[in-house]
This record gives structure tokens, sequence and C-alpha cells, in this order.
């Protein structure tokens, strides 16, 4: 059960209420996180909108899919491993086989290993990563732009992870869980 309440629509707050119009009219649902995070309507904005500049990015659905679920299964979050292997398959049509090794930071694809083994370095450096790292995911064919949206696109997914964490959002899709 969710240690912070998630809002019915009726109890919403007023500011919150046309960001989560936007997300129910873009994905036909309202994910309880959103609901939750929608307790405060700034950090719902801010949260949206960095994800709304990454998908105009560089990296694609599909690799932004598998750092999330790199990311989540790092910090044990089950509300978005259950999101990300929905959307992943859904979404980003990954196949199962490349969504379980993603959680583990690998891929069939070395560019796509190579970023999920950055990204999981900087989840477990806490951002501190090596020099070793860096060149790794720059030889793998990521330019500096791409290196910036691999680390923004971790720091969104560990924020999403905390809040999850922390509230223990009620999970509104599929269960997946960290083990």
């Amino acid at each position: 059960m969710s240690r912070i309440s998630i809002p019915s629509a009726a109890n919403t707050i007023e500011a919150s209420k046309p960001l989560l119009a936007a997300v129910q009219q873009q994905l036909g649902v309202t994910p309880n996180l959103m609901k939750v995070v929608g307790h405060s309507a700034a950090a719902l904005e801010g949260y949206l909108s960095l994800n709304g500049a990454l998908a105009k990015g560089k990296l694609n659905v599909q690799l932004r899919e598998r750092i999330a679920l790199a990311v989540a299964q790092a910090n044990s979050c089950d509300y978005c491993l259950s999101a990300h292997h929905y959307l992943g398959r859904h979404v980003a049509k990954i196949s199962d086989e490349e969504m379980t090794a993603a959680r583990s930071a690998q891929s069939q694809d070395p560019k796509t290993a190579a970023a999920l083994r950055f990204a999981s370095a900087i989840v477990e450096g806490r951002g501190m990563v090596s020099d070793t790292e860096l060149a790794a995911v720059r030889a793998a064919g990521f330019d500096e732009a791409a290196v910036i949206e691999i680390v923004l696109n971790v720091s969104l997914n560990i924020l999403t992870n905390y809040v999850n964490n922390v509230a223990h959002t009620d999970i509104d899709f599929p269960q997946v869980t960290a083990k």
C-alpha cells in the first residue's frame, strides 16, 4: 500500500490537473507515479519537462527504456521495473531477452551494452565515473551530447526510483520485481 496518497481526480490539486490531463492524453492512462508526483505541480512540471526534452534528444526510445530498466534494477524499484518493462515491450518494442539483459546492464548490441555499462557505473559511483569508463562509452560511438543525455536519463530515472521507493507507490502495471 502506498505510503504517500495517490490522489483521485477530485482530490488532485488544481495546478496539477492540466499536467495530468496531458499525461492521460499521451499515454491513455495516468500512472500512479504521476498522481503521486502531482502532489507538487512544480515537481510534476519539472519531471515532465525533462522527460519530454530528453525524448527529443540523441538517444532513441529503446536505449532510454533500457537505461530505465538498468537504473530501476540497481535501485530495487519494482514500480519503475514494472512500468519500463511494460513500456519497453509495448512502446519501444524491445524483446523480453533484451529487457532482462538491460537489467544487468547488458545487451547483445555492443554499443547499447557500452551505454548500459556506463549508466550502471554512474549509478554505482553516484556520478563518479573513471576516465576509463568515460573513454569506453566514447569509444562505443557516443559523443559528448549523448554522454550528457545518458547522465540525465540516469538522473531522471533515479528521481522516479526514489519517489517510488519512498512512497511505495501502488504498482499499476503488470508487476516485475527486482528480486
